[in-house]
């Protein structure tokens, strides 16, 4: 395993669409020398308490375990939108991390955020600020898209400040579109950089 720091690309998909958003970050992310993505997804939660999930699910990426968390140098977190919320089995695997949150694991390290809606008005802006919120408790900080990014203005599709989505389709068949793709890769490249920048300036405080 390489000794590269890394951002660890965490998301849960049903359909694929936030996966396909998770694996253009992580591309954009593996654009910069010098730092390595780590995709993982999060199980679906069910009402059934005996109801078991393998270690590692059949397809897609392996589920996070908290080391990854903990261990990253970098986080971006990606949801589909659940009434203008991030999806339950995000937030159960972020309601688990509080031995982080008591160690200040996370403190000073760059985080960011994507989502995918089936509608246009969906809920993209507000799933994203759902997720920004338990970071911000973890001391993390957070990075948007900024207007530098010249997709965020030409976008017809998705596309926010505060992250980059996706608009998916009623039947969550509609492909990242060009522009999609472009800010996608563009959040994965500034989330490395300031993974980068953060990792040297915390080694240097210490």
């Amino acid at each position: 395993m390489s000794d590269l720091p890394y951002v660890l690309v965490l998301y849960y998909s049903r359909q694929g669409a936030t996966r396909a958003l998770a694996e253009r970050i992580a591309a954009g992310v593996e654009s910069v020398a010098g730092v390595d993505a780590r995709i993982r997804t999060v199980p679906p939660v069910s009402p059934t308490c005996e109801a078991v999930d393998p270690e590692i699910p059949e397809e897609g990426a392996i589920y996070a375990e908290l080391d990854d968390l903990r261990n990253a140098s970098g986080l971006a977190i990606g949801s589909p939108t659940r009434f203008g919320n991030m999806a339950a089995p995000l937030k159960h695997f972020l309601d688990s991390t509080s031995e982080l949150w008591l160690s200040g694991a996370l403190i000073d390290k760059p985080a960011t955020a994507f989502t995918s809606t089936s509608s246009l008005h969906g809920g993209q802006e507000t799933t994203l600020m759902t997720m920004l919120v338990p970071l911000l408790h973890h001391g993390m900080v957070y990075a948007g898209l900024p207007y530098s990014e010249t997709a965020l203005t030409r976008t017809q599709g998705g596309g926010t400040p505060y992250g980059v989505s996706h608009l998916a389709g009623v039947r969550s068949d509609r492909p990242l579109d060009e522009h999609e793709r472009e800010l996608a890769f563009a959040q994965g490249e500034r989330i490395a950089r300031l993974t980068l920048a953060l990792s040297a300036a915390r080694k240097a405080a210490s």
